[in-house]
């Protein structure tokens, strides 16, 4: 049974744990605030690239680009998968690499045919993959440590050099996704090859005029689809950081909640045996007392 000592300092690590589990999730509500400010700032421009490639590729017939090319056997598939760099953010690395597995598992069972690379975003992702029995073609650990454009750019960079070699026929994108403090939902995006006809139906209402272009209709694609996929990547990102941060706030607040209640529970079970041994101390005196009066 544990003594007065031992509960003591209990109660005073769990008082340790509450402060810097707090800390953490002030920290985490900061950096939240601001990655929640960027993503929402990149979702109107992304969006808005999609709809200009519809519009500018409305003219199938005589608007092509290899990076429309629908391939009919399909050999490789590349699966971009964004994870976090670092743990205490509850099942947020879990459930995405769990969900993950699955994708693999339905793409396998999709295209029996086709081998499935990885291109790992994140260290968890990196680690977990690497001790399995899957091709990782490109690794980018600790992205999350310092965003900058210019690692989307990198990534965006292999996918679609491998998509234009012919190493890969397919390209997605697998990630956590920012929907509220409290919710993150894991989606998969077809990156490669780019299909504008849903976003082309979509423009169609949008958009009832007739545009004039300069140079061309076919170099200002060919300018934009460059920038749309880089920017596919900086969103994904930017959409698993802003998720990772929630997630390691809730669960930071859920830590400190129950670091408190334990540290009550702790202090009452204390409070109990200190009672009970001031009681038998008390018996004790007494009984010796008593004992000294008959003899």
């Amino acid at each position: 049974m544990a003594t007065l000592r031992d509960i003591r300092t209990r109660i005073g690590s769990v008082k340790n744990i509450a402060k810097i589990t707090s800390a953490m999730k002030m920290v985490a509500v900061a950096k939240m605030r601001r990655a929640q400010a960027n993503i929402m700032s990149a979702r109107p421009y992304a969006e808005k690239l999609s709809s200009t490639i519809a519009l500018l590729a409305e003219d199938q017939e005589n608007l092509t680009s290899p990076l429309f090319e629908q391939r009919k056997d399909v050999r490789n598939i590349a699966l971009i998968v964004v994870s976090a760099d670092r743990g205490l953010c509850g099942g947020f690395n879990a459930n995405l690499l769990r969900n993950t597995q699955n994708q693999l598992k339905a793409l396998a069972k999709e295209y029996p045919a086709a081998t499935v690379h990885l291109i790992t975003i994140g260290k968890r992702a990196t680690d977990f993959f690497s001790r399995r029995e899957v091709t990782i073609d490109a690794k980018f650990p600790g992205v999350f440590q310092k965003l900058e454009f210019s690692q989307a750019q990198a990534i965006g960079r292999v996918a679609v050099n491998g998509f234009l070699k012919g190493d890969y026929d397919k390209v997605q994108i697998i990630v956590n996704e920012f929907r509220s403090i409290s919710k993150q939902e894991i989606v998969v995006h077809d990156f490669l090859p780019i299909s504008p006809g849903n976003a082309a139906k979509k423009a169609e209402k949008t958009f009832n005029v007739e545009y004039i272009y300069e140079p061309s209709q076919m170099e200002v694609l060919n300018g934009i689809l460059p920038k749309h996929l880089n920017m596919q990547v900086w969103r994904a990102m930017l959409e698993s950081n802003a998720a990772e941060q929630a997630a390691r706030m809730v669960a930071m607040e859920n830590a400190t909640r129950n670091a408190k209640e334990l540290n009550r529970s702790l202090t009452l079970t204390y409070n109990k045996l200190r009672q009970a041994a001031i009681t038998t101390e008390i018996l004790e005196v007494v009984g010796g007392a008593e004992a000294l009066r008959q003899a």
